[in-house]
């Protein structure tokens, strides 16, 4: 165990025990316990004393203990209907790895972008974006990484060697993959962990909810203009290979994969069949609830059909076989969805000891600052603070903040959750900082200071986009 990880692990309780014995209150006598058990669980968050998801099982034994909550009423957050929302998108992108379906979309969309070099770069970018709205950004990452690999390889064997054009079109590939499936997941609420921790917070403290085609509409454009500019900045810019013949390598090698796919097979379909139901019913739920009244159907509800229809298509009926089986879900990440639980019953805690109305009521003293200056420091503290922390944890952090500051400035709270929600996804810097940076810098094709030259800039266009976006098109569709 780390120095870190040490000083985190004694850190935490001594700052909660210290808070909760002080003389006087800071804030409350019940707000002050919540400040304690928050400063226990963020101190673990931010050193990974612990793993992140047991941590953030502390406020079912905290809350309890410190008489801030009821068991029962701590736990019901470990059960919330976002976290089957997000355990349904678990499902189906578990079934579409089981039978091997998105490593075809993959291929062929690489397939159709075109055999230049640049070209290819751009294929893989855009299929691993697309796969990214729908599987976590890690397995997808995994998806791509050997598929890249074999091409360079190619590239590394041909008749000139691999020269310094190869290099940049080997790091253009693999930054790409990495970039690209961050910028993904924000186009889908069960893309990425962040989305969903600020779904159910907002379900949970304002008893509203975001609809997952509103939140397309919303990240989709983000993704298409973020995707557009990072080729741009890399392959124009930054790392331009000058290969100027065709990618014959990259065509023999995808070409190949497929062959070895072979044709779709029927799980291969019936995956596809409750995939693209499932997308289709994500789209048109909130127009058909408008229009017929007996249309109840939620996002969760749609996840969970989705799930439902996986487990109960038989692949044999003869020997009762289905597309998964219970046994499957060992390698669901669990731990996710209890971290979920845990930064709901740590918002919903905060909440109610009156912490977010005081934050409203100090922010409300500085209502003479632009919003527009508040919410650009608010995107740019989230955006690099996310390079050296868990983005689950920070935006579970920092949503009832906030919420907080949306309050005491008198505007929808929308405004600044989704801008700071989405922030959390575009870390482009450090390869610590997602689980894809640090897959392709693994590789050995990508060095840090490549990563860090290229990642400040995107970081900073992020903020840009971002701080655009919270002052158009978030308030024209979050009112």
């Amino acid at each position: 165990m780390t120095t870190a990880r040490v000083i985190g692990l004694l850190t935490g309780p001594a700052l909660c025990l210290i808070i909760c014995l002080l003389p006087g209150d800071l804030v409350s006598p019940v707000a002050d316990k919540v400040l304690g058990v928050a400063a226990w669980i963020v101190s673990w968050w931010i050193t990974e004393a612990v793993s992140i998801s047991v941590t953030a099982l502390l406020p079912l034994l905290l809350f309890p203990l410190l008489g801030i909550s009821t068991m029962r009423d701590v736990s019901v957050h470990y059960g919330d209907p976002v976290i089957f929302l997000f355990f349904g998108g678990f499902i189906i992108a578990l079934a579409m790895e089981k039978v091997h379906l998105h490593k075809r979309i993959a291929l062929s969309i690489i397939r159709l972008t075109g055999t230049s070099p640049n070209r290819v770069i751009l294929g893989f970018m855009i299929a691993t974006g697309l796969l990214s709205m729908w599987i976590s950004n890690t397995a997808t990452t995994l998806v791509m990484l050997p598929i890249a690999v074999s091409v360079i390889d190619l590239l590394r064997n041909d008749g000139d060697g691999f020269t310094n054009g190869d290099r940049n079109f080997a790091l253009s590939i693999m930054l790409g993959i990495a970039y690209s499936a961050n910028i993904g997941g924000v186009a889908t609420l069960i893309g990425t962990p962040p989305n969903m921790v600020m779904a159910g917070f907002i379900n949970q403290q304002y008893e509203t909810s975001i609809s997952f085609f509103r939140w397309m509409m919303l990240g989709i454009p983000f993704a298409i203009i973020m995707t557009a500019i990072l080729y741009v900045v890399m392959v124009k810019w930054m790392y331009p290979n000058h290969l100027g013949h065709d990618a014959e390598a990259g065509k023999l090698v995808i070409r190949q994969e497929l062959q070895k796919l072979g044709s779709w097979s029927p799980d291969e379909k019936r995956v596809m069949g409750v995939f693209l139901f499932a997308i289709l019913l994500w789209t048109i739920r909130e127009p058909m609830s408008k229009q017929f009244s007996w249309f109840t159907l939620s996002d969760t509800g749609v996840a969970m059909l989705a799930a439902l229809l996986i487990f109960a298509l038989p692949t044999d009926l003869k020997n009762m076989k289905f597309v998964l089986d219970w046994s499957d879900t060992k390698t669901l990440p669990w731990g996710i969805l209890i971290l979920f639980g845990g930064g709901l019953a740590l918002a919903d805690g905060m909440s109610d000891a009156g912490l977010i109305d005081e934050i409203g009521n100090f922010v409300h003293t500085l209502n003479n600052w632009p919003l527009w200056v508040i919410s650009g420091f608010l995107i740019l503290v989230v955006l690099f603070m996310t390079e050296l922390m868990s983005n689950v944890a920070l935006v579970t952090i920092f949503l009832p903040v906030a919420a907080g500051i949306a309050s005491g400035l008198g505007i929808p709270f929308q405004h600044l959750l989704i801008p700071i929600t989405m922030a959390a996804s575009c870390a482009f810097m450090l390869p610590m900082a997602t689980p894809p940076n640090a897959i392709v810098f693994a590789s050995g094709h990508v060095k840090v200071r490549q990563m860090v030259r290229i990642g400040v800039v995107l970081n900073l266009i992020s903020v840009l986009l971002l701080a655009v976006l919270a002052a158009t098109l978030i308030p024209y569709l979050f009112g």
